[in-house]
């Protein structure tokens, strides 16, 4: 993310907001309260809408050019300051959420850019499409690296040599044998959320299959009479 964030308050002029945008060469900004809480989101198309023309205005005769009737001419919205221009509710993350999540939100909900909070919702900076694509530009050996050492060493107290990874344009392979089932998708979840993997190949084996119950010793009919 970025820390160093551009943001308006509720009252901001809606000329002061485009000379922002504008001179920092940035396509939306946070409109923030007194205590730093994201109230909204402002962005290029924001602006544009509310110039842009509305419908039903009556125009004389005298207007109507080159004998072409013009029924219509440009309303502009009343919105003046960034507290009517901004879209909200504001789509957020927090801090610590992941880079698939980010990715997700942005995605669900067709925006470019998210405002990035902490544990009492304040803004702390904002991240862009642009940021999470930059993500996936990460060296193959920087990625290997993590997943050996966060992962496979340092979650799953596994050896180096318990597994074989490799990483190749961002796709992780793992291969090798774990003690049980279960640990499986705990490895595989854990590695996909690791920043710059695409996606991981899962060629790995189990010693126990702890996803079933244990079947009992012995059977036993209900409802039977016998002896």
């Amino acid at each position: 993310m970025t820390s160093d964030v551009v943001s308006v308050l509720p009252p901001t002029p809606f000329k002061d907001v485009a000379k922002l945008l504008a001179e920092h060469d940035i396509s939306g900004l946070p409109v923030l309260d007194e205590d730093d809480k994201v109230l909204g989101v402002i962005s290029e198309s924001d602006l544009m809408l509310r110039q842009a023309t509305l419908p039903a205005e009556p125009v004389s005769r005298g207007r109507r050019w080159f004998g072409r009737h013009r029924d219509t001419a440009p309303v502009r919205a009343p919105a003046s300051t960034a507290e009517g221009l901004m879209s909200r509710p504001a789509v957020t993350v927090h801090a610590d959420d992941t880079i698939a999540e980010a990715a997700r939100t942005m995605a669900r909900h067709r925006i470019e850019r998210l405002p990035v909070v902490d544990e009492e919702e304040r803004l702390v900076g904002i991240v862009t499409r642009r940021d999470l694509l930059l993500v996936f530009l990460r060296p193959d050996v920087d990625i290997r690296r993590e997943v050996i050492a966060d992962i496979v060493v340092g979650t799953m107290w596994l050896t180096p040599a318990t597994l074989d990874v490799r990483v190749r344009d961002g796709v992780v392979t793992l291969k090798g044998q774990l003690e049980r089932r279960s640990e499986v998708s705990v490895l595989l979840r854990l590695t996909e959320q690791i920043d710059g993997v695409v996606s991981v190949v899962d060629e790995l084996t189990y010693r126990v299959d702890d996803s079933r119950p244990p079947r009992p010793a012995e059977q036993t009919l209900l409802g039977l009479a016998g002896d």
